[in-house]
């Protein structure tokens, strides 16, 4: 049992509904342990909203000394698949978090879950159903008038004994009949209007193969393995909320599990971000549909789309604890995930040098064949990480945006006709011309270079305001560029049925440049800050130098 020197403990790494609830648990003895769980559907790709439940769930059994499982709700075999067994196990592992010894499923209850079935019917609590979808519909009333009994509610308990056993043999034709729970055809709740217990379902599943033609529903699946693990605090977001009175009614009438220390649910808050949406059944549409490129397309709000975009699992971690748990739904800004993966980056992630819309600067005055060596720092304010070795000579790229014929003002920090810039770790130059092509589009920029500036101000102590970065022309490694940007143009894009309307065109851009030497074997989604442009990773997926923009180095979209 937690002492309660050990609860206050707990409690000072942070504090919300939930904590609290398990602080008077343990105080007054309720529970010896916090157990909690993790039960995804293994329908599709986890995502962040995903991950704030992961975060709650794994790290408040943590903090109290007690462990989480992750048990996946496979009671869906027409959508569920072993690829996404695979991802969610992968996401989890990678937001640094163990499940408490081996993995569970649903599945692996299957054999208690008819037995509590059976249970119900012996009680007169449950009777299979007849009726068509349509016709349970119409019985069922609407939120302003009550439901009315199917026909087939007082059906003896020999006869539903018998059925349900027909069911589970394959007798009935999938739809032709449920089990359902003998509760309230009046209730207030419509989810306690009777609901499903059990479907047929002609399916293999990817963990019993074709044992079982009959598979329970979630609500009645999710309390019994939760009372099966000795889950203590069963925590789930608030679309679920008037769900507890069926797991509460169904722990309550089974003798086994109806006992002072069974499971309770608690609701919290789901995570909706801004310019994203957290439905699977949306995300399986942009999938399905080609609007991406798979679940862990970059774009994607996916786990594994933001690890391959460059997130951190340090970054999502800190980001849940930003958002806090509440029982108020609202709309997350962006920001708040972009300044986690910001913040962590600024600190980790080492510089380089990338020109993303390269043009050719020739600096007359320099040596024709030297090729002068620099060394750079990795980072300008954590010396341990040492430095790497750049290059200068007397054709180096730029970026296009850096430079102007005619300076706009006097505030201008960037190169034109008769201005000095410094170029990053190196010299200052001065631009003196350039060629066109025949549309005017500027194609070459000369220069002068100021030999004594390398690493220095100039002597005579003229003020040189403006640095840009630079790559040396004949090191450079060529490089592609995802430059991605927010998939929708809504902020809330939850609020349109037809996502496709207000897709951002300009999510992706594609552009071909140049990087730093250094980088040929750039490490798959490490992550590195392109001085002046932003943090970027190397791709996971695509051949050849290919870096995603994680994010910019500050918050440009309201600009």
């Amino acid at each position: 049992m937690l002492r309660s020197m050990d609860i206050k403990k707990a409690s000072e790494k942070g504090t919300n509904f939930i904590r609290n609830i398990i602080n008077e648990d343990l105080s007054i003895g309720k529970h010896q342990k916090v157990v909690t769980r993790f039960p995804p559907e293994p329908n599709g790709y986890l995502h962040i909203g995903h991950a704030k439940s992961i975060c709650l769930n794994f790290g408040t059994a943590s903090d109290y000394d007690g462990y989480c499982n992750l048990r996946f709700d496979d009671t869906n075999p027409s959508k569920e698949d072993i690829e996404f067994v695979n991802s969610i196990k992968n996401d989890v592992s990678w937001l640094g978090f163990n499940w408490h010894k081996e993995i569970k499923f649903s599945s692996d209850y299957f054999d208690i879950f008819y037995e509590c079935a059976l249970e119900l019917i012996e009680k007169e609590l449950a009777y299979v159903c007849f009726l068509s979808a349509d016709k349970t519909r119409e019985y069922r009333g609407t939120l302003k008038n009550p439901g009315k009994n199917s026909p087939y509610r007082d059906t003896s308990v020999k006869e539903n004994l018998s059925l349900f056993k027909k069911m589970k043999l394959g007798e009935f034709k999938e739809g032709e009949c449920v089990l359902r729970a003998k509760i309230d055809m009046a209730s207030s709740f419509m989810c306690m209007r009777d609901p499903t217990l059990y479907r047929i379902r002609f399916e293999t599943h990817h963990q019993t193969k074709d044992d079982w033609c009959i598979y329970p529903m979630y609500d009645f699946a999710h309390c019994i393995g939760d009372a099966i693990e000795g889950v203590t605090h069963s925590i789930c977001t608030l679309e679920f909320q008037d769900n507890r009175r069926i797991y509460d009614w169904t722990l309550e009438n089974l003798d086994k599990f109806n006992k002072p220390d069974r499971p309770h649910q608690y609701e919290f808050s789901r995570l909706n971000l801004e310019y994203a949406t957290t439905s699977k059944r949306k995300l399986k549409l942009l999938v399905d549909n080609n609007f991406v490129t798979g679940w862990n397309d970059p774009r994607m709000p996916t786990i594994s789309g933001l690890r391959r975009r460059g997130y951190t699992p340090e970054s999502i971690r800190d980001f849940s604890e930003r958002i806090g748990v509440s029982k108020v739904n609202s709309l997350t800004d962006i920001s708040i995930l972009e300044s986690s993966i910001r913040d962590d980056l600024n600190t980790n992630a080492p510089r380089s040098m990338a020109v993303i819309d390269a043009i050719k600067l020739i600096i007359e005055n320099y040596p024709e064949e030297k090729l002068e060596s620099i060394q750079a720092p990795n980072h300008p304010q954590n010396e341990t990480m040492g430095t790497r070795e750049i290059f200068f000579s007397k054709e180096i790229y730029i970026d296009k945006a850096d430079f102007q014929e005619i300076a706009p003002n006097n505030k201008f920090k960037r190169l034109a006709i008769n201005k000095e810039v410094r170029l990053r770790n190196a010299y200052i130059v001065k631009a003196t011309r350039v060629d066109k092509d025949n549309e005017d589009n500027i194609t070459t920029i000369y220069c002068t270079y100021d030999p004594s500036t390398l690493g220095k101000n100039p002597a005579d102590g003229r003020k040189v305001k403006g640095v840009i970065h630079f790559v040396e022309s004949s090191k450079a490694i060529q490089a592609e560029f995802n430059i991605y940007d927010r998939l929708f143009l809504d902020p809330n894009p939850s609020q349109f049925d037809e996502i496709s309307v207000i897709m951002n065109p300009n999510s992706l851009i594609i552009k071909n440049g140049y990087v730093e030497p250094n980088l040929k074997d750039a490490e798959i989604e490490k992550a590195y800050q392109f001085e002046r442009e932003g943090y970027f990773c190397r791709d996971s997926e695509a051949n050849g130098l290919v870096f995603n923009k994680t994010v910019g180095l500050r918050d440009n979209w309201n600009q």
